[in-house]
């Protein structure tokens, strides 16, 4: 290894001193060891910045194996011995895509490679992350010889004596199972792209489900005994009082789980049966999706661009909970995201981490609610302003006033529909003409899930169908699909979800009706003789393309009207 561009590289991060490089140089002269471990041993780096800092000058992403999560399918695959003798630890296994994710302290070493495939299969992607050498020592001392699947460790929980005390004094806490078996639910719950896990205490069971697609699914029901541990276990990463069991309290876990980071929101609530526990799985990498692979058509990726380039005004995204506003949101400030502008935002709390995004949670502790956090953030010099939620008369207040003065702002609004938020913002008590002129467009939108491609099943149109979708659009009669379900699909059918949107773009015309009070009936003629489609038509568009049945558009969409 040079010695100068790691030295370099923590120069220039601010990390070290001229002096203290010169300092371990000097060292390095009595020995031959790296410079970079000469940093670590005389205590002016840590191993983690040392490896954040390596990765960087080789190219390579590290990780911090401290806090992450191990794939039991990966471990299996590879031999302690092979892992010792090349100091490598197996992450992530994913056999669909043939790709196995691993923690090295030398990403260059060939041989170590070379021999992992040769042991697996010699087709094998292997994606290397760098991790400091002691890290993956105490990694696969930690790993290897415990029982990581969920079914293993509950057996191990049944068949030998538990200390339940000794769970938060032990020194090596990982050979407790309880501190496994919530890790592995975790990495269960991320691996099968679940949105919300629940640990629901009954009177005589403990009830864990999953809400994947948008749908809760119980996944196990474990005895009542297991949970006093687990809910300690999961109070104490998430930064909760584990001495508070009466009251409410919220707490965020931070871990790397195929070997990315994610992020869980969790939330405990006293229950007659003992505290409930909700944690939201926030998923970086899920988190912002490219505009262009949201699922638009070309005509409503164009009405999109037009309103993101309008330099001041609202642009407001609304939706029930778990509509995917935040992720829509995201999607056009990464869009815009430049290094030109000052993108500001104000979230409760932020859930995804961006680069160059000034990003600030509001909380009660230090009395920064929406309308106080627009106010000071005026003040900041922004371009653009996400504001999480308009949810009161003072929010709407400071949202428009700093769309007045020539921001542009993003925001989201809870209504049924993209001209239902004109009567909601009415309500809240923001005047017609100061919504008129200021509001860029409204986008209401659901998520609906997409059909197994592999078990879809086709079926012939019936007379209701054909009434719903009129016929006249079409020279030859569409194909619908429903579900089936598959090995693929966990047997539902259904797998992953896409959003589908109405796009209200508002002009010279809908303005002068809003300032006028115009019904909700008017606005919505003008607005469809300008090419508006609403909720339905777009769920329509995709069932007829294949993505979605007309089951589940109708779950979601009330269909009604057009029967």
């Amino acid at each position: 290894m040079n010695t100068h561009p790691i030295g370099q590289i923590l120069i220039a991060r601010g990390v070290i001193s001229e002096d203290q490089l010169r300092i371990a140089l000097l060292e390095q002269m009595k020995c031959t060891q790296p410079v970079g471990k000469l940093l670590v041993s005389l205590g002016f780096v840590s191993e983690a910045t040392l490896r954040d800092a390596l990765g960087e000058s080789l190219g390579h992403k590290s990780i911090d194996l401290a806090r992450a999560t191990v794939d039991p399918q990966a471990l299996r695959l590879v031999p302690r011995d092979l892992a010792k003798r090349h100091r490598l630890l197996p992450l992530d296994y994913a056999p669909a895509e043939r790709r196995l994710t691993i923690a090295i302290a030398d990403p260059n070493d060939i041989v170590a490679l070379d021999q992992l495939r040769a042991l697996i299969s010699p087709d094998l992607q292997v994606d290397t992350l760098l991790a400091g050498e002691s890290e993956i020592a105490r990694g696969i001392d930690q790993h290897y010889g415990h029982e990581l699947s969920i079914d293993g460790i509950l057996n191990e929980i049944e068949t030998g004596e538990i200390d339940f005390l000794s769970l938060s004094v032990t020194s090596d806490e990982y050979s407790q199972p309880v501190v496994r078996l919530v890790d592995a639910l975790l990495t269960d719950a991320v691996k099968r792209d679940a949105s919300d896990i629940h640990f629901e205490p009954e009177a005589s069971f403990l009830r864990i489900r999953y809400r994947i697609d948008g749908i809760l699914r119980q996944i196990r029901a474990l005895h009542k005994s297991y949970w006093a541990a687990m809910a300690v276990r999961l109070k104490v990463i998430s930064g909760m009082n584990i001495a508070e069991t009466r009251a409410p309290q919220d707490g965020r876990i931070s871990m790397n789980i195929s070997g990315r980071a994610v992020d869980f929101r969790c939330s405990a609530q006293p229950t007659i049966h003992g505290e409930n526990l909700a944690l939201r799985i926030l998923d970086r990498q899920k988190g912002i999706v490219p505009l262009d692979k949201i699922g638009l058509d070309e005509a409503q990726q164009e009405q999109l661009r037009r309103m993101m380039a309008r330099p001041e005004g609202i642009i407001l995204v609304t939706g029930p909970t778990g509509s995917g506003k935040t992720t829509t949101l995201y999607s056009m400030l990464n869009q815009i995201n430049d290094e030109s502008i000052n993108i500001m935002t104000l979230e409760d709390p932020v859930e995804y981490p961006m680069a160059m995004i000034r990003q600030t949670s509001v909380s009660e502790s230090t009395k920064l609610d929406f309308a106080n956090g627009i106010r000071s953030m005026m003040r900041q010099d922004p371009d653009v302003i996400l504001v999480g939620e308009i949810r009161d008369a003072d929010t709407a207040e400071m949202a428009f006033r700093a769309a007045m003065t020539g921001h542009q702002v993003f925001s989201t609004l809870h209504t049924n529909s993209a001209l239902g938020a004109i009567p909601r913002l009415l309500d809240i008590g923001v005047l017609p003409d100061i919504m008129a002129d200021n509001i860029i467009g409204i986008i209401a939108q659901r998520l609906v899930r997409k059909l197994c491609p592999h078990c879809r099943k086709p079926y012939p149109v019936g007379k209701e169908e054909l009434r719903m979708i009129g016929t006249e659009r079409f020279h030859q009669m569409p194909i619908f699909y429903r579900p089936v379900g598959c090995e693929l699909c966990d047997y539902q059918g259904y797998k992953g979800r896409l959003a589908i949107m109405e796009i209200l773009r508002l002009d010279g015309d809908i303005d002068e009706l809003i300032v006028r009070r115009a019904t909700s009936r008017e606005i919505r003629n003008v607005a469809n003789a300008k090419g508006f489609r609403a909720l339905a038509e777009d769920g329509l568009r995709r069932v007829i393309e294949g993505a979605t049945s007309l089951e589940e558009v109708a779950r979601v969409v009330d269909l009604t009207e057009r029967m």
